[in-house]
């Protein structure tokens, strides 16, 4: 399949520091799309309470090394008036939004996984909520007046696993981080409703294993060498770049039927499946499916036919 063409399309990545985002944004750019890209840490202004190195300016000059027009903005999502200027400012300069993709989160910082509702840390699980949900209705609330104002318009709500997935309660991830992704496919089902009688769509879009930053911190490899780290977790195996989902959304957005996703939840292996793209190795994982079938079935590690 050819290469998706953006060109013309004005996107806004919110939450595009590191991780899905970034690769999102990048992608995007890639694509031919301009693309604001946003995220709380920044080089002048400090990190965020992530904690993470990344700045948004990096993803920002990622953006130009991919032959990209973008423009990298530090902006915190939980602000109302920061995000009513900077949708005014999107207005003011393209006076058009094609493309939307809510990804903020940044909860696991406050995740304790495996911990029961009346065990967890209250104020951190609130936080998680604030931070999942508050920013992305926040972000839609200003954005979508903007998005509507011709047909075609796309919203992209990232989360965590796919709706079969999710139907059952995810206890090793707890209560609070089961919560936002429950409520983001909800979001997702919420905004297909109302879009669709003006021409727009909204999907959520999961990646798999996401081999993020952090991820790789956590089993101490890079990029170049993460399956030193199949050692120490046979399964991470199945794990994917963050390019990945970065193609996955440049593919879905380019993808003038785009309508026939709207109110649903796809992975990354699955629009690989669809579209023709690989990861950057030219595999194609389908994380998911290999989770029900394989991972959580107890089976040995083994990746055939998954990726």
């Amino acid at each position: 399949m050819s290469a998706p063409d953006l060109t013309g399309k004005v996107a806004l990545v919110a939450g595009a520091t590191r991780g899905a985002g970034r690769a999102i944004a990048v992608e995007l750019a890639r694509a031919g799309a301009t693309v604001y890209a946003t995220g709380r840490s920044s080089r002048d202004a400090g990190r965020s309470e992530i904690g993470r190195p990344e700045t948004i300016e990096e993803t920002g000059d990622l953006i130009a090394a991919a032959g990209g027009d973008g423009v990298a903005l530090r902006v915190d999502h939980l602000e109302p008036d920061q995000v009513r200027a900077l949708i005014t400012r999107i207005d003011t300069e393209h006076g058009r939004l094609d493309i939307l993709v809510n990804d903020i989160f940044g909860g696991d910082r406050y995740a304790q996984f495996g911990t029961r509702l009346w065990e967890h840390d209250l104020d951190g699980g609130l936080r998680m909520l604030r931070m999942g949900i508050d920013t992305h209705a926040i972000t839609s609330h200003f954005a979508l007046p903007l998005l509507i104002r011709r047909p075609g318009g796309l919203v992209v709500e990232m989360t965590d696993g796919t709706a079969e997935y999710n139907v059952a309660y995810r206890h090793q991830v707890g209560f609070y981080y089961d919560l936002v992704k429950a409520a983001v496919q909800r979001m997702t089902t919420a905004q297909a409703h109302e879009l669709a009688p003006l021409g727009g769509a909204a999907v959520a879009v999961t990646p798999g294993w996401l081999r993020s930053e952090t991820m790789l911190e956590i089993f101490g490899v890079t990029e170049d060498n993460w399956r030193d780290a199949l050692d120490r977790e046979p399964h991470f195996a199945i794990s994917e770049s963050p390019t990945f989902v970065g193609r996955a959304v440049a593919a879905l957005a380019a993808d003038p039927d785009v309508i026939q996703f709207s109110g649903t939840v796809v992975s990354s292996g699955q629009l690989a499946q669809r579209y023709g793209f690989t990861d950057v190795d030219g595999s194609r994982p389908d994380c998911w499916r290999y989770l029900v079938e394989v991972q959580d079935a107890g089976l040995p590690a083994n990746t055939d036919g998954y990726r």
